[in-house]
């Protein structure tokens, strides 16, 4: 007996077969994409940026500091940088997040950020200047620079350049130290 295949066998036939295909594909496609979610899930909470760190140097404005200084005096650094620069990056990588400096400075100091190359406006003992006026007022030429300022806002000491933890540290310090 000769087997005989007419056309709508042949295309039964294939419907079978591409449905059987499909739910093959189907499958195929839940498997990875549960797959592709419990690594994200799992991954995810090993990655350090997914934890807020607890431990940083509590930046405030300069406005705050000012004000801050008449009830609780205490030196004033500046970290003065601007967005382009390598160097500064590095120094907020490395030398603003190591656990000695942070603790230093948080005790010891009411810490700013200025950007220098901002147009922002802020005030300074009483007069307004945007951000890249006061650095140029503060003396700043290259960045980052470390502007050191005392109780009363009128001792400014800007110092140029990157430093690693152990020399920021000891700067700070001997800033202390000096009265």
């Amino acid at each position: 007996m000769l087997l005989r295949i007419d056309s709508e066998s042949e295309s039964y036939f294939l419907y079978l077969c591409s449905g059987f295909i499909n739910m093959i594909d189907m499958k195929t496609y839940i498997y990875f994409g549960l797959s592709s979610l419990i690594f994200v899930l799992l991954t995810a909470s090993t990655f350090p940026h997914s934890t807020p760190k607890e431990n940083a140097i509590q930046w405030v404005s300069l406005e705050e500091a000012q004000e801050l200084t008449k009830s609780n005096p205490k030196k004033v650094f500046i970290d003065v940088y601007t967005t382009w620069c390598g160097y500064c990056k590095k120094m907020d990588r490395e030398t603003f997040s190591n656990e000695e400096v942070i603790n230093y400075v948080n005790e010891n100091f009411y810490a700013i950020k200025l950007n220098a190359g901002s147009k922002e406006t802020v005030s300074f003992n009483g007069k307004e200047y945007t951000e890249q006026e006061l650095a140029r007022a503060f003396r700043v030429s290259g960045y980052p620079t470390i502007v050191f300022v005392n109780e009363q806002f009128n001792e400014i000491t800007p110092v140029p350049g990157f430093r690693k933890s152990k020399d920021f540290l000891e700067m700070l310090e001997s800033f202390v130290k000096h009265k």
